[in-house]
């Protein structure tokens, strides 16, 4: 069942085809789903910076931020109250919209957690024919703690997988975003190098 419902969903979310799909916003199914909808943030909401990252959870470059910055970003400075990370999605192919949808599945509490898994076996997941990442992305959702029928249900909603799209469309059109990963800081399109240094500057000079 849940095969079909990807198989059939691949024929409209091909690979480079996420962005001819358009939909309802997801904001307009917030009450009617159990998943985490929306932008999703971690840090303080009084904190006085924000940073926002467009990412795909496909992309080599975002998985070695991931890897090799972002922890000490979020102990400098997220888990400290100076920063409010927002995680935008980018889609430029079907599987990392299919990752970015069982990461949604089990609410925001479970979301960041599943990122992180996403960015770390990302070479692992990402191997293999389109069923075999299929099931490389139901297996990583259930040692995260969601269960067969849990899965069937996110990964088959076609309203949420439109809804999703419809959400990346409208912002980065909105931002200008043409690449992965892309940063901004209280707005500002983040240009420097990726170093830990270049943060700790940017985001001291919006304190």
């Amino acid at each position: 069942m849940t095969r079909f419902a990807l198989t059939r969903r691949s024929a409209l979310i091909g690979a480079g085809a996420a962005a001819l799909i358009a939909g309802a916003p997801l904001s307009a199914l917030a009450d009617e789903t159990p998943f985490a909808v929306g932008a999703q943030a971690l840090g303080a909401e009084d904190a006085p910076v924000t940073i926002v990252e467009y990412a795909s959870l496909t992309c080599p470059h975002c998985a070695n931020f991931h890897a090799t910055l972002w922890p000490d970003l979020k102990a400098q400075f997220i888990d400290t109250g100076k920063v409010r990370f927002i995680m935008r999605e980018v889609y430029f192919d079907k599987y990392g919209l299919w990752a970015a949808m069982v990461a949604r599945c089990g609410g925001s509490d479970t979301y960041f957690p599943f990122v992180d898994v996403f960015f770390k076996r990302q070479k692992e997941w990402t191997g293999g024919d389109q069923g075999q990442i299929v099931e490389n992305l139901r297996r990583i959702g259930k040692q995260g703690g969601l269960s067969d029928a849990d899965l069937d249900v996110c990964l088959g909603d076609e309203d949420f997988a439109r809804g999703l799209v419809s959400d990346y469309q409208t912002n980065a059109e909105k931002d200008g975003v043409r690449s992965t990963p892309t940063f901004f800081i209280n707005g500002e399109l983040f240009e420097e190098a990726r170093t830990i240094e270049n943060f700790a500057a940017a985001i001291e000079k919006h304190m």
